[in-house]
């Protein structure tokens, strides 16, 4: 067992909510209550793109406050 009591050997999956920015509300299932969660969306090309792909990038914080399920993560309005 490691220093939070969980067994290393087995992946412990928590639920946990998106709060505010474009992926408000969305759920999803974290392990090791990652600090930050990057969010993408594809952006809409115009023209030659010669391969190219572009995505927005929303970055969302661990609120440390929570400690039960479910975990939840705030957009970060400082983020690019």
């Amino acid at each position: 067992m490691n220093d939070q009591g969980r067994d290393p050997g087995r992946t412990m999956w928590e639920t946990a909510v998106l709060d505010g920015g474009p992926a408000d509300g969305i759920r999803m299932r974290v392990t090791d209550r990652p600090a930050v969660v990057q969010v993408t969306y594809p952006c809409e090309l115009e023209g030659p793109a010669g391969g190219a792909q572009a995505e927005a990038v929303y970055v969302y914080r661990r609120d440390p406050r929570v400690q039960g399920e479910p975990l939840r993560y705030g957009i970060d309005r400082a983020s690019p």
